[in-house]
């Protein structure tokens, strides 16, 4: 039974006993810092069935619970607020009962299955500063909810097809010169997107040279005889024209390596793919369905149409007059495919950019006026661009932040700052560079991780990287402190002698910090958020670290002291490693 369920029965308990009165609920409260209390009981709310004075009312419930139950040990009252200490009992059992911290905070896995989507790049070009966003977003909610004991399913949908493909295609087959990936030494992803790049400036110049002749500027937009060709090529591979679909698959099968080698360098993963060359033309008879069932309605130009003003929306076309689909139409499709291929999954959650709200919203909709229990069960993970110092990033201008250079630009800048600081040189160059990976990804991710999803980031990649304050270097370097202290305490006793122990405030604070984290994860999985497991490590290693100045762990008075401060070092680091890992994050041994 949580502590909570305990205090509120005896609380219940106390009003009958003194008031003879009926509390219905108890209303509990995080003590506030500069009082003395684990824990705040709210005397106010029950002024409806106890009369008189709140402190009086505070003092007498609060000397019931002393005289009557274990775990509380004294109390005091400000005002109308009864703050409770616990005794030291309740937290040395609670410590003694965990029986393996490295599992602590996770349920077992149960029955119900999620699909988490996330990634979805086009392939026309390299992974950039907005994908990472939302690759880590996806990737770390996937992990927190499996945490939480949900069964999850990493999936992407890859948009494989489409003008942007081909604009890229027509460059490459005009200026490459038949260039490779492995005759240029270019990762297959960074090749393609540079002809993107290219069809850009080539555009440009067309439409400045039909403006020049006298065009207006939309007609020049229109008319540049480069744009017409791309749209004709998409055409072509519309109508399966060997040759256009045999480039498309070449250019694509070199940028989904170039991507598989940037997710291996995040340390992310996926169960399923999907593309959209193969789900554009689901939906459609879904579509059918939907009129059958009134869902949908016919214009006179036979355009199909979901009205959806009374709730608060408009009318949102499904399907063109001339029986193509649009992006909803096989977002409705793709939606019902994946659960046919994942029966055992009630929702999906999709991580996609804030500028896409209301489409999210139109396709739940949709999916519930079409009578799909699941679609009760879909959230859109919506989250905000990140900027940079220098302003916003444009693709087809060739200035966004490159995955793989930010990648490697981390690690650089993480071994700058270590190098500085002093502390690796007995460190082979390997394992410095293996360091200075798992530092640069870490300050990255949680940089990015700890911020509310639907917040603006403006990423600072020096200021992430800083071994002080709310990083993730700060982080990872407490946890190495500690695997320190571990190797130094040599042979600690696996048995735990608890009885003489008398808990210091600072391992009281430890101990309160640590038991909740199971209740922080089950927070993070309903709100999917990974700000929440962020936060509450940067808690944890601030409590730690005010433990380790004023308490002394190998130097303890007695040997059961030593004992149990090593125990509870070693608790801490398997909570923070635990953490860091639902984050994506790995923490280094020595640094």
């Amino acid at each position: 039974m949580q502590l909570q369920e305990v205090l509120s029965a005896e609380i219940k308990k106390a009003v009958t006993s003194i008031f003879d009165a009926n509390l219905e609920t108890v209303e509990f409260q995080a003590t506030r810092k500069d009082f003395e209390g684990d824990i705040t009981v709210v005397v106010f709310p029950m002024l409806r069935v106890v009369k008189g004075n709140p402190v009086q009312i505070g003092e007498a419930i609060g000397s019931y619970l002393v005289e009557n139950v274990t775990e509380v040990s004294k109390f005091n009252v400000v005002k109308g607020f009864l703050n409770i200490v616990l005794s030291d009992a309740y937290y040395l059992e609670f410590f003694n009962n965990v029986s393996n911290f490295s599992s602590f905070g996770k349920e077992p896995q149960g029955d119900d299955a999620v699909l988490v989507e996330y990634s979805s790049p086009n392939t026309n070009k390299p992974l950039h500063l907005g994908h990472i966003r939302n690759i880590l977003l996806g990737y770390s909610v996937a992990e927190i909810l499996q945490a939480s004991g949900k069964k999850t399913y990493k999936t992407q949908i890859i948009n494989d097809r489409g003008i942007h493909i081909c604009k890229s295609m027509l460059a490459w087959e005009r200026y490459g010169d038949d260039e490779t990936p492995e005759s240029t030494g270019l990762k297959g992803d960074k090749l393609v997107g540079n002809y993107y790049v290219r069809f850009d400036k080539e555009y440009k110049k067309e439409k400045a040279q039909l403006q020049a002749e006298g065009k207006t500027e939309e007609e020049a937009k229109a008319e540049a005889p480069i744009l017409k060709e791309a749209q004709q090529m998409l055409q072509k591979w519309e109508q399966g024209d060997d040759e256009v679909v045999a480039l498309w698959k070449k250019m694509n099968g070199w940028v989904y390596k170039g991507f598989e080698k940037t997710y291996d360098a995040l340390g992310v993963d996926f169960d399923s793919y999907y593309y959209e060359s193969n789900t554009y033309l689901l939906g459609k008879d879904n579509i059918e369905e939907g009129l059958e069932k009134g869902v949908f309605f016919k214009k006179e130009d036979g355009s199909v149409w979901c009205d959806l003003t009374d709730e608060g929306l408009d009318e949102k076309l499904v399907l063109r007059a001339d029986g193509t689909a649009v992006y909803m139409t096989q977002d409705i499709g793709t939606a019902i495919q994946r659960i046919k291929d994942h029966p055992d999954a009630s929702g999906m959650i999709y991580t996609v950019g804030n500028e896409q709200d209301y489409h999210f919203k139109v396709l739940f909709l949709i999916l519930k006026k079409l009578g799909y229990s699941w679609a009760e069960n879909l959230y859109h993970l919506s989250y905000g661009m990140v900027d940079l110092p220098s302003g916003k990033m444009k693709s087809r201008e060739g200035t966004v932040v490159d995955a793989d250079d930010l990648i490697f630009e981390m690690a650089n800048t993480a071994g700058k700052i270590s190098e500085e600081l002093g502390k690796i040189d007995d460190f082979t160059d390997a394992e410095k560079k293996e360091l200075y990976k798992t530092i640069g990804l870490g300050a990255l991710k949680y940089y990015i991780l700890k911020v509310d999803p639907k917040k603006r980031i403006l990423f600072n990649p020096e200021e992430s990287v800083d071994f002080q304050g709310n990083t993730g270097p700060f982080i990872q370097y407490t946890y190495a402190r500690i695997q320190s202290i571990l190797r130094k305490a040599d042979e600690v006793s696996t048995e735990l002698n608890l009885t003489d122990i008398t808990l210091h405030e600072k391992e009281k604070e430890l101990l309160k910090q640590l038991q909740l984290f199971p209740e922080t994860v089950q927070m993070a999985a309903e709100n999917f958020s990974p700000a929440l497991i962020a936060n509450y490590t940067y808690d944890l290693v601030k409590e730690f670290n005010s433990f380790y100045q004023n308490v002394s762990i190998l130097g303890a008075d007695t040997k059961e002291e030593k004992q149990f401060r090593v125990h509870l070092a070693d608790a801490v680091a398997k909570v923070i490693k635990t953490a860091f890992s639902l984050l994506g994050i790995e923490v280094p041994e020595r640094m």
